[in-house]
């Protein structure tokens, strides 16, 4: 049984909802888990749990700075072990070419930062996991006065991003925390 911590940044709701999906297939599969938001989180209490599932919502097309500056101030070799997840108002990338060059510029910030704070040896990094969630207001407005204005693709693309995270993204974040436990018990820890 691993000690599992979900750490989250959310000003919306949506990665919170994504953080409790992740809690509870975490611990449907007999794990201890701790759920907690991320800004409670110093470097030194990572080094409490085998596992750490970290989420935040996408700012400025990366992980929001409170996520940010947790995972900077990872020193390297600290041996963490760590799935990433975000959520973005960005289209899936797989819905075609144009929403993947809305996903490049919008969010692939997010698993980036992940990947670099790998490289750079400050965590080992199981997995990431992105979905879709609800925009705040101000960010609604930005995206329709800056990327959409076109009345008929801003009403569409509104319509489709209000439903997420949906039920059947709450799944897949299910989903995707046990894979990360799968890869987690491969390691023989």
């Amino acid at each position: 049984m691993a000690r599992v911590l979900v750490a989250y940044f959310s000003e919306t709701g949506n990665t919170e909802r994504v953080a409790r999906a992740v809690s509870d297939a975490v611990t449907s599969e007999g794990h201890e888990v701790e759920l907690e938001a991320a800004s409670a989180l110093t470097p030194s209490r990572l080094g409490e749990y085998d596992l750490i599932f970290l989420g935040s919502a996408c700012h400025s097309s990366t992980l929001a700075e409170p996520v940010l500056a947790l995972l900077s101030s990872i020193r390297p070799g600290a041996g963490h072990r760590l799935a990433g997840f975000a959520t973005h108002s960005a289209p899936l990338p797989e819905g075609g070419e144009a929403d993947k060059k809305l996903y490049e510029a919008w969010a692939s910030g997010c698993p980036e930062s992940f990947e670099e704070a790998s490289r750079d040896g400050r965590i080992e990094l199981l997995g990431y996991f992105g979905c879709q969630g609800a925009p705040s207001p101000p960010i609604e407005d930005f995206i329709h006065r800056t990327i959409l204005p076109n009345e008929r693709e801003w009403q569409s693309f509104l319509e489709n991003v209000r439903k997420h995270p949906d039920a059947s993204d709450l799944e897949e974040a299910g989903a995707f925390a046990r894979r990360v436990l799968e890869a987690y018990s491969k390691l023989g820890v």
